[in-house]
């Protein structure tokens, strides 16, 4: 990632935004210091979307309508845990 200096940023913005689109993400710095970050939206979206849930996630698996057996066990037995 490229860093630019606060000044520099506010100077030359529209650069900025173009040098972001076409390189990904760049570091704002003021004193030195990494204050913030400038990313292309659809980037931003999908870094803060919320999570899917997961029965949403089995439902779109390709192994849906497969032939796994993803029953579980009934069995009553239980392990023995060694400590």
């Amino acid at each position: 990632m490229t860093s630019w200096q606060l000044q520099e940023a506010k100077n030359k913005l529209s650069e900025l935004i173009d040098r972001t689109l076409s390189e990904g993400p760049q570091i704002i710095t003021r004193h030195g210091v990494e204050v913030a970050v400038v990313m292309p939206f659809a980037q931003y979206k999908k870094l803060t979307a919320p999570p899917q849930p997961l029965g949403d996630f089995f439902l779109a698996s390709p192994l849906r309508h497969s032939e796994l057996n993803l029953e579980r066990n009934s069995s009553t037995q239980l392990r023995q845990l060694e400590l």
